[in-house]
């Protein structure tokens, strides 16, 4: 993705109630499903202990309205989270060109 304009964040709510900032790495789409990648904003001031990986939400529409949600199993986040290291990796390799 281009950051001709700086990097896209949002805010969500997780089921907890908490509050995350997250960094829009990418997005895809894959079975007709909207797929975006994310980076926890906040990472650099996390723990160095503690491990940070990118979150993965995909977009939904209900009763008229998108919302984004978790993938629905651990095979569809395995599948998708393979797709963004690819594209991912395939634009570093032509940066590096």
């Amino acid at each position: 993705m281009g950051d001709e304009f700086g990097p896209d964040f949002i805010s969500v709510t997780d089921e907890d109630g908490n509050e995350l900032e997250l960094e829009l790495l990418d997005a895809l789409e894959y079975n007709g499903v909207q797929y975006m990648a994310f980076f926890p904003a906040d990472a650099d001031a996390q723990d160095e202990d503690e491990e940070v990986g990118i979150v993965i939400l995909k977009a939904i529409t209900e009763n008229g309205e998108e919302f984004l949600s978790t993938p629905d199993s651990d095979e569809e986040l395995d599948a998708v989270y393979q797709l963004f290291m690819e594209q991912i990796f395939s634009e570093d390799e032509e940066d590096g060109e």
